[in-house]
């Protein structure tokens, strides 16, 4: 697992966990926020991950959101 940054799909930011199809990673923190969208539930984070959770699904875990 590495920290990446990425865009994540959340209509509300009180998680620390979200399923592969949620995060959308991206190669820099400036792309993150520049493609940040709250109207469309996309914020810029800095992402621990793919881990494989228990339930077999592939997971990020929230390290800080950058907004």
């Amino acid at each position: 697992m590495q920290e990446r940054f990425a865009l994540i799909y959340a209509t509300h930011r009180g998680r620390k966990r979200f399923q592969e199809n949620c995060v959308h990673v991206k190669a820099s923190e400036a792309e993150a926020c520049g493609g940040a969208d709250a109207k469309a539930h996309l914020h810029p984070a800095v992402v621990l991950g793919p881990s494989k959770s228990s339930e077999g699904f592939r997971m990020y875990y929230l390290v800080r959101w950058l907004d």
